[in-house]
């Protein structure tokens, strides 16, 4: 049986992407960026930023192509949406499959993007449950591989799903990482 809180298992699952990021050879940090590391900087975990929703699948999976941080297109389709509210206002994302990957895609941008979040967004992973609903954790949020220097291309988030809220909910910009 697992006695562990809500915010123990989000504290373990940044101290493992912490010691990916520092001692992995497939980590997006620089040789040098890895010698300085020590952890990443978070936004405080408030289970507030846990979002179930009811998950609305787009019937038709219409194709879009999305810039990349590198100038080029990726190919999603905008497979379906969800809304959730946050102190009174409401809110509508849209969750993306690449064509060719069998993986839920969400990024976005909120009002933290830029000052306290890296200035492209940020990307969520989403659970899809049977009945319906989503689980969207935004404490899990986590920057592009883009943020941590120039040599790996990310998505950019799309216009849809830009919002006019903050989130101060999971990882912050790259140069609050490097702790001492």
């Amino acid at each position: 049986m697992d006695n562990k809180t809500y915010e123990d298992k989000i504290i373990e699952r940044r101290i493992r992407y912490d010691k990916a990021f520092k001692n992995s050879p497939h980590s997006p940090l620089l040789e040098e960026q890895k010698e300085n590391f020590k952890e990443m900087s978070h936004f405080p975990i408030d289970e507030k930023y846990r979002v179930v929703a009811k998950f609305e699948e787009n019937s038709n999976h219409e194709e879009i192509a999305i810039l990349t941080s590198m100038g080029d297109e990726r190919k999603y389709f905008r497979y379906g949406s969800f809304e959730f509210e946050f102190d009174g206002v409401k809110n509508r994302l849209t969750v993306f499959r690449p064509i060719d990957g069998d993986y839920f895609f969400l990024p976005f941008k909120d009002k933290t993007t830029g000052e306290e979040s890296y200035k492209e967004g940020r990307y969520v992973e989403l659970e899809k449950l049977s009945h319906g609903e989503i689980i969207v954790d935004f404490n899990t949020a986590y920057n592009p591989l883009c943020a941590y220097n120039d040599t790996t291309n990310c998505t950019k988030v799309p216009a849809e799903n830009i919002f006019e809220i903050a989130i101060p909910a999971g990882q912050k910009k790259f140069n609050n990482y490097m702790k001492s």
